[in-house]
């Protein structure tokens, strides 16, 4: 029975928390490459927390970050699910906003402060431990687990994606289950039935084949900032329209019954405006925030680089600059289109002088979860003996690569069932993990596993 593992799990709880504790104070920043030691690190405590509760264990190398490939096969007849997590984190800048120091994890106000600690070590843990307390009160688990944890969600993801499309077979499992997303709200459990794709790129612009005195040369030099400046205005309105020509072809919003479900979501957009810490909420004109968020495209710029940034006055053309853009995708767009028609649509925006290069950082399609699975009916109902209440279901605006892949190369629908909150600070200062959502987590997800274990055909 469930309540023997749960009893196991609330006896642990200060152990567990010192043991997540152990896993934050790694810095495993996957797009550093001076971080590649903490990678390995993290892998390995990974690997050998896993084996210490009796999941047959290895760390797979390559020529990324290592994946950790975990299994537990003892339950003949018995439904598999493939466990999902990433142990990679997102830089820490600007560090002098974090609170607390990023890798000294600390305890306060009913939550811990972590990188990594929402996004996604904290979830990823809240798998181990419940498999550990079902393992330790039971001696067996009621499902077949197979563990794959990645190291570099942040940055692409290219190792785990080549390792699931050459190892579907290795990989065949009943249902994924993913321990990266967001509750709605406090207290409120949730369920995503979508994601949104993305398209990560960098425009490259060069002018002069050195930096130029602005005196000098001001009026006559291209120039590549103001290129970027002039491109990048180019690509969206002011009202939050995208103008590549054919990027909304294959646009399709929600059924009438899932945006009607949305509309009875208690959802203020002074709540997002609060998470945010702004005054107004931009977008397209005609559509709800949640369905900004949740059902549409977008196209944000993330950072440009060139020229003079010092402290003072240099009066300097560079010869050279950069911008990263992303765009989020929704279902039926597919993003190598999209990829094309950006570029296009960039390059026909260069001024003249101005050589541009786009690149390609990586992509992946949106993914809708039938809400029919079985397995989120089950979710559903271990959620709802956890929390008390029934489980929604939602959509995120984010993109969780892996879910695509999996179902493109192995076959299966995820499960998106998540602990993370709207205002924990992901990819930001002072990202944090609710403890209490830390601990039902475990508890949801030995519930969902026992429920599971009774739907073998």
């Amino acid at each position: 029975m469930a309540d023997d593992s749960i009893a196991y799990a609330a006896s642990n709880r200060a152990r567990f928390l010192g043991e997540l504790t152990k896993l934050l104070r790694i810095p495993s920043i996957s797009t550093l490459s001076a971080h590649r030691p903490d990678m390995e690190r993290a892998a390995g405590w990974l690997r050998e927390k896993l084996t210490s509760i009796g999941v047959t264990a290895e760390i797979i190398g390559g020529n990324g970050h290592p994946l950790v490939y975990g299994e537990w096969l003892g339950a003949p007849g018995a439904p598999t699910i493939l466990a999902y997590g990433h142990y990679d984190v997102q830089p820490v800048d600007p560090i002098e906003l974090w609170h607390s120091p990023p890798f000294e994890p600390a305890a306060r106000d009913g939550s811990i402060y972590a990188r990594g600690a929402s996004d996604d070590k904290g979830q990823l843990m809240t798998l181990i431990l419940a498999a550990e307390s079902i393992m330790r009160s039971r001696g067996s688990l009621p499902v077949n687990i197979k563990f794959l944890i990645e190291g570099e969600e942040e940055a692409g993801g290219a190792v785990v994606t080549a390792y699931v499309s050459s190892h579907a077979e290795r990989l065949q499992a009943d249902a994924a289950q993913v321990a990266d997303t967001a509750m709605f709200a406090p207290g409120i459990p949730t369920l995503e039935t979508g994601l949104r794709g993305n398209v990560y790129t960098e425009i490259y612009a060069r002018g002069a084949a050195h930096d130029l005195h602005s005196g000098l040369y001001g009026g006559v030099a291209p120039n590549p900032l103001n290129a970027l400046a002039h491109v990048i205005a180019g690509l969206k309105d002011l009202n939050g329209h995208i103008t590549i020509p054919g990027l909304y072809d294959d646009v399709r919003m929600p059924d009438s019954a899932v945006l009607d479900s949305w509309r009875q979501l208690p959802y203020d957009p002074a709540m997002t405006e609060a998470e945010m810490g702004v005054t107004h909420l931009t977008g397209e004109q005609g559509f709800t925030p949640l369905e900004r968020m949740w059902a549409r495209p977008t196209l944000d710029v993330h950072g440009i680089q060139g020229g003079f940034t010092g402290e003072g006055a240099k009066t300097v053309i560079p010869a050279e600059a950069s911008a990263k853009i992303s765009m989020r995708l929704v279902p039926e767009q597919r993003w190598e289109r999209i990829f094309e028609l950006y570029r296009e649509r960039v390059l026909q925006l260069a001024p003249p002088g101005i050589e541009l290069e786009v690149r390609l950082i990586h992509g992946g399609n949106a993914v809708v979860v039938p809400a029919e699975s079985r397995f989120v009916s089950a979710a559903q109902t271990a959620l709802e003996r956890t929390f008390g209440r029934p489980a929604v279901l939602t959509r995120s605006g984010g993109s969780i690569p892996i879910v695509g892949t999996l179902k493109e190369a192995v076959g299966l629908e995820s499960v998106l069932m998540g602990w993370g909150l709207p205002d924990d600070n992901l990819h930001a200062p002072n990202e944090k993990l609710s403890l209490d959502n830390f601990y039902r987590g475990i508890d949801a997800t030995i519930r969902f596993w026992q429920i599971v274990g009774g739907l073998a055909e």
